[in-house]
Order: structure tokens, then C-alpha cells, then sequence
């Protein structure tokens, strides 16, 4: 005998569970990620900001982590169709690499400056549950979403954006956290399991990012600047550039533990000779990146949860910087890695300050138009 399933329920009614977080998609985990990076590149300068204030910044970084990520529970029970229609949708589905990169973002920060809180112990297996999961997530992100663009989606070279690095820049993010971790693990077969695998995610990141950013200039070049409301996601080509920079320093600093001094020097080489370079190349897309985000606010361009695009990117440059100051003893890297600081913490206060008015005026949680 033939049966039959139910017919889904229509949106109407559907809509009246839990309403609020309807349109709450993968992109708010910017947040976490770009207040999460303020406390750990403040504790990682050469002249580490107060300790009080980097703890202070990490305790809202992982409160807002645990109340986004109940938020998006709801959403997947209570708005399935909506959860898949963002999976399909190729200028929604790569944000979900953010879920990755938040939960990495604050398990290093908790390592970092919330142990001064909740004790080493604790701290060293939050992270680990962290890092586990977020590199899991981000693994699975680099492979599904490409698959969905090529298999699913409806793409075409005017489509393209920074957006699309999202997915395969959650790798190196774990590859720069994993050293915080390396250190508390067993010698031998574990630590250089570590060391090995995240160099291995390093370069999963990497090529893939060689592969996105000539689509996004090709794109920029041929069809002009990206729509007002996009265009702060050109600071997100900063992210697999600082980001990189910082875990191939992070890496140096524990090969030795991990693998001996066979390969110890030849990895604290290869992290100023090509720190270097790639952090010369992250300055002229910064300042290319600012022009036009000047032209397009003279333009018109509005706030919108993009604008934390500045962030976190920005972050990644400032523990990249300070890691090449300590590599290579240069002074102009210390005076770098500061003025970058100074620039996110203006960008995380106007991101958050405006982020909190447009969810009190409900404008950010509005079904889009």
C-alpha cells in the first residue's frame, strides 16, 4: 500500500516558531569571529594590550558564540526550508565556513587570555573540543560548498566575490590555531601529527585560495566594483593572506618540539621567507580594498552585517605582523602590527555599535528584500 508523507506547512505557519531568527543566516558568525580576534592579536602583540580588557573582549566574544549558535539551532528546527534555500543560495551557502572559523576564533582566544578565568585545565579542553569541532566543520565546509557551486548552483563569473574564499579559509584558521594546542599534547607521534596535519591544512587553504582570487580580480577588472552592500568583502582576500602569515610563524615557534631540529630550521626560514612577501602583498589589497570602500560609502553604502568583513581579516594581518616582528626582529613589523590593532578595534566598535541598533530596531533580522 502506497503512503504518503505530510505536506509541509506553509510558510505562514511555519514562520510562527521562533519568527525571530527566520533570516538569521551563517553570516553573523562574522561577529564572534571579528570580537574574538580583537583579545587574541591584543595578547599577541609585541606590547600586548592590558590583560583586563583582552579578557573582557573574550567573555562577549564566547557569551555572543553561545547565544549565536542557540539561535541557529532554532533556525534549522524551526526554519528547515529556510536553512536549505541558504544552502543553495551560492551568495549565502559560503558563510557556513564562518561557523568553523567562530568556533576556532574562541577556543584559541580561551587558550590565549581565557584561562586567566577559568584555569589552564579547563581552558586547554575547551579549546581542544573548540579546535576539534571547528576543524571538522571546516574541513567538511571547503569540500561541500565547492561541490554545491559546481554542482548546484547557478553561477556566473559576475557572481563573484571574496565571499567565496569563506569555505576554503577555514582550514588555515585551524592550521593557525593548532600550535596553541601542540604544546599540551604528547611528545612524539602526537605533537608531530599536529605540527604535519596543520601544515597539511595550510595548504589545503592556500591552493584553494589560489584558485579563488583570480575569479574575484578577474571579476572586479572585467564587470567593475562590487554592489555597495558587498563591497566591504573585499577585505575578506586579507584573511587567507594573514592568516597564513600567522600560522606559518605560530608553526616555526613549536617545530622544534614537535619534529627536532632536522626540519626546525628549515620551517622558521620558510616563515619569514614567505611571511614576507605575502604581508607586502596584503598591504597593496588593503589599499586597494580602502579606495574603494571610500568610493562606495561617498556613494551611498549603508551598514550592513558585511561591514565585519573588516574585522576579522584585519585581525589575521595583525597577528601575521606580529609574528613576523618576532622572526625577524624588525621594528617597522612591531609599528605595523600596531597601527593594524588601532584599525580593528575602530572597526569591531562601529560593526558591533551599529549591529546592536539594527537588532533593536529589528531592521537586521528582517526578511530581506
Amino acid at each position: 500500500m502506497a503512503t504518503y508523507s505530510q505536506p509541509l506547512a506553509p510558510a505562514a505557519a511555519r514562520t510562527r516558531f521562533a519568527p525571530s531568527v527566520r533570516h538569521l543566516g551563517p553570516n553573523w558568525y562574522a561577529a564572534v569571529m571579528g570580537t574574538s580576534i580583537v583579545a587574541t592579536a591584543g595578547a599577541t602583540l609585541p606590547h600586548p594590550v592590558a590583560r583586563p580588557v583582552t579578557v573582557a573582549v573574550w567573555a562577549v566574544a564566547a557569551l555572543a558564540l553561545a547565544v549565536l549558535v542557540t539561535a541557529r539551532a532554532l533556525h534549522w528546527v524551526h526554519h528547515r526550508d529556510q536553512a536549505r534555500a541558504h544552502l543553495l543560495d551560492p551568495n549565502v551557502a559560503p558563510f557556513y565556513g564562518c561557523l568553523s572559523m567562530a568556533l576556532l576564533a574562541v577556543g584559541g582566544a580561551t587558550l590565549v587570555v581565557g584561562k586567566d578565568v577559568i584555569g589552564e585545565q579547563a581552558a586547554i579542553a575547551v579549546d581542544a573540543v573548540l579546535f576539534t569541532l571547528g576543524t571538522l566543520i571546516g574541513l567538511a565546509a571547503a569540500a561541500a560548498i565547492p561541490y554545491l557551486m559546481v554542482a548546484r548552483h547557478k553561477i556566473s563569473l559576475d557572481m563573484a566575490t571574496p565571499v567565496w574564499l569563506l569555505p576554503v579559509v577555514a582550514p588555515m584558521v585551524s592550521a593557525a590555531q593548532g600550535p596553541l594546542l601542540l604544546p599540551h599534547l604528547p611528545l612524539g607521534q602526537a605533537q608531530e601529527a599536529m605540527l604535519l596535519g596543520s601544515y597539511a591544512m595550510f595548504g589545503l587553504s592556500l591552493l584553494g585560495a589560489f584558485l579563488m582570487l583570480p575569479l574575484i580580480f578577474g571579476r572586479l577588472v572585467f564587470h567593475g566594483p562590487l554592489p555597495l552592500v558587498l563591497t566591504p568583502t573585499l577585505f575578506l582576500v586579507l584573511g587567507p593572506l594573514g592568516q597564513s602569515t600567522t600560522a606559518v610563524n605560530a608553526l616555526a615557534d613549536v617545530a622544534p618540539e614537535a619534529i627536532g631540529t632536522r626540519y626546525a630550521g628549515a620551517f622558521a626560514s620558510f616563515a619569514v621567507v614567505y611571511g614576507v612577501p605575502v604581508m607586502g602583498f596584503a598591504l597593496l589589497w588593503l589599499a586597494l580594498a580602502l579606495a574603494l570602500v571610500v568610493r562606495a560609502r561617498r556613494a551611498g553604502m549603508k551598514f550592513a552585517m558585511t561591514w565585519w568583513g573588516f574585522t576579522f581579516p584585519v585581525g589575521t594581518c595583525v597577528t601575521g605582523a606580529a609574528g613576523l616582528a618576532k622572526h625577524t626582529g624588525l621594528d617597522a613589523y612591531t609599528w605595523l602590527a600596531t597601527a593594524l590593532y588601532v584599525f580593528l578595534v575602530a572597526a569591531v566598535l562601529v560593526a558591533a555599535l551599529n549591529t546592536l541598533r539594527g537588532l533593536f530596531n529589528g531592521k537586521l533580522l528582517a526578511a530581506p528584500r
